[in-house]
């Protein structure tokens, strides 16, 4: 019997009803199971990050073959990725987890500018959210970038403050920083 393999699947294409189940039964009708996904809509398309694993000596031939059919029948870009092994997840019981929203007129870099901040002190990023929405009134475009991050315990949280707040200021934004209870 062969061991259980893995495999990232990024699918994106322009939104419609079924488009969740046309990617669920390929995976099923392979006979994998969808372990964990993302989805969210971009615009008018829709995308997603999946993450199955199944057995068998072709599953990823016929996961392959399955996702070009997909391509073809539904109009959908789609692209697999093997995994060398089983995913682990990398937090420690010691992380924790926060939520920042960066807010301000919208510009080229705010997300580069922050999340090169994060970065710097090594900082995961594990969701983010932009949006851009007219202010009232005026019509003038905001943008709001909203991500949730994992924080070392290592990291000093004195050191991220100063480094946000620098990031802020040098961006013309406000960024609020909370602790995330999950």
């Amino acid at each position: 019997m062969s061991s259980r393999q893995w495999f990232a699947i990024a699918a994106i294409g322009r939104d419609r009803p079924g488009i969740v189940a046309d990617l669920s039964e390929c995976v099923y009708d392979c006979g994998l199971n969808l372990e964990d996904a993302s989805m969210t809509m971009l615009g008018n398309e829709f995308a997603t990050l999946m993450l199955v694993s199944g057995t068998g000596d072709s599953v990823r031939s016929t996961l392959t073959d399955g996702c070009r059919r997909l391509e073809w029948e539904r109009n959908l870009t789609v692209f697999v990725r093997p995994l060398d092994s089983e995913p682990v997840s990398t937090a420690t019981t010691a992380d924790s987890t926060h939520r920042l929203v960066a807010e301000g007129v919208d510009k080229a870099g705010i997300v580069a500018g922050v999340s090169r901040s994060l970065a710097t002190h090594h900082v995961a990023i594990v969701d983010l959210r932009g949006r851009i929405t007219p202010v009232p009134q005026s019509g003038t475009p905001l943008y709001t970038l909203t991500l949730r991050m994992r924080v070392a315990k290592e990291t000093s949280a004195t050191d991220l403050e100063a480094a946000l707040a620098e990031i802020a200021s040098t961006l013309d934004v406000e960024i609020t920083l909370t602790e995330d209870a999950g």
